[in-house]
């Protein structure tokens, strides 16, 4: 079995291929790794070998296991936890990639029996940080992240990158980008160091504190930024595009276009949040939160003071959208944005079958997952299948709009 390229970045395709077996043997090809909480993700797919005894799943459609049908990445893209509600995040980004193990068995094997040896197996590395890409944990002013610079001189473009409702600091979007030739702060803001635990409420100064620190230093290139954000992300983002005019390029991944849950402030402005209607929550045969319904219709008058002023906007708006999201109306909030924004300023990309974590290729579809704050797991949708391709275009959408908007990027080979 061998893998090519051994090491890669996370986001790229590799050549799975596998010699020395007889001409239309049936085998199992296995994919698995273990994350740093030690949980196992893995996948299967069942091949019968060509007339030269081999297979390659970018050339040989699957028969079952997994997936089924030619998906050359279908082994990495189609893991799942062995534990249920568990989401793949790398966390530490810089310092050691994923490493996973593929392993070839003779005839169908679904792993019942830990007697059963692989024919033959590899390893393979998937790095969420290109080779010379620097981390700079940042604690200046109230501003809390992380910092990743492409290697060289610069000046970069620079991205601030936004994660959602869980809190904390996610690094593996902001290491890709990084890779890409971007200059990007993954910023927190609630939930980590000496940030507030809970969000009470969404202060913009804390958004434009972090905008100037980016812009400030020496290896970006000013004079705008761009901000990608998904979910709660995606609401700080588009308010950030329509309040702050360092921002000219923003990536909204999943969000809303009103405030929802907690007020925004800025300056003297205050806009109020539609409540959360709790009492409709359902739940899902897994028994995850399915937070779908306990949404207010956005379209009602009594809610347009909720709404982002998206009509300010002086940049460009990318609104990528899963059409399976279980969590948000995501499709109707960006249809009313773009409603509202000047003309040819923002564009949908809008995929049926796609759910609500829409994440560079490479990361699997985690349609339920715990999550810090809520008591049981919430459902986030999505089939894997369009969930994967989406991922695989929409990833590719936003390095091009990115690099349009903000001047061109010099690109690192991994």
């Amino acid at each position: 079995v061998t893998v090519t390229p051994q090491s890669s970045l996370a986001d790229r395709p590799v050549q799975i291929r596998v010699r020395g077996l007889s001409p239309s043997q049936l085998v199992t090809l296995r994919a698995w790794l273990k994350d740093e909480q030690g949980e196992c993700f893995q996948s299967r797919a069942f091949f019968r070998a060509d007339g030269a005894g081999e297979v390659d799943p970018g050339l040989h459609a699957a028969l079952g296991g997994s997936y089924t049908g030619v998906w050359p990445m279908g082994l990495l893209w189609f893991l799942q936890p062995d534990t249920l509600f568990r989401r793949l995040v790398k966390r530490d980004v810089a310092g050691s990639p994923f490493r996973v193990r593929l392993e070839v068995f003779d005839g169908i094997c679904l792993g019942m029996d830990p007697r059963e040896q692989p024919l033959g197996s590899c390893e393979a590395e998937r790095w969420y940080v290109g080779p010379g890409v620097q981390r700079v944990p940042i604690r200046e002013g109230r501003v809390r992240g992380a910092l990743f610079l492409p290697p060289g001189p610069g000046p970069f473009p620079g991205v601030i990158d936004l994660f959602g409702g869980a809190g904390g600091l996610i690094e593996f979007r902001a290491g890709l980008l990084a890779s890409r030739g971007f200059a990007v702060l993954a910023l927190a803001f609630f939930a980590y160091d000496d940030l507030p635990r809970v969000l009470a409420q969404l202060d913009l100064e804390y958004f434009e504190e972090a905008a100037e620190l980016l812009l400030r230093h020496p290896k970006v290139r000013g004079p705008g930024l761009g901000v990608v954000g998904v979910s709660k992300g995606a609401e700080v983002a588009l308010a950030m595009a329509s309040l702050l005019p360092q921002v000219v390029a923003t990536v909204w991944i999943n969000g809303t276009a009103f405030l929802h849950g907690n007020p925004l402030v800025y300056k003297e402005l205050r806009i109020p949040p539609i409540p959360y209607y709790t009492e409709r929550i359902q739940l899902t045969e897994l028994g995850a939160i399915d937070n779908s319904a306990i949404f207010a219709d956005p379209r009602d008058p009594a809610y347009c003071a909720s709404a982002i002023p998206v009509e300010k906007i002086r940049g460009k708006v990318l609104f990528v959208v899963g059409e399976a999201d279980r969590s948000f109306n995501s499709k109707l909030f960006a249809e009313l944005a773009l409603a509202r924004m000047p003309p040819e300023s923002g564009r949908i990309l809008s995929y049926p079958g796609a759910g609500h974590l829409i994440e560079p290729p490479g990361s699997p579809l985690c349609s339920n997952s715990s999550i810090r704050g809520t008591p049981r797991p919430v459902a986030w949708g999505g089939e894997p299948q369009p969930h994967a391709r989406a991922q695989e275009e929409s990833w590719q959408e936003i390095l091009q709009f990115l690099e349009l908007c903000l001047g061109s990027v010099a690109t690192m080979k991994l």
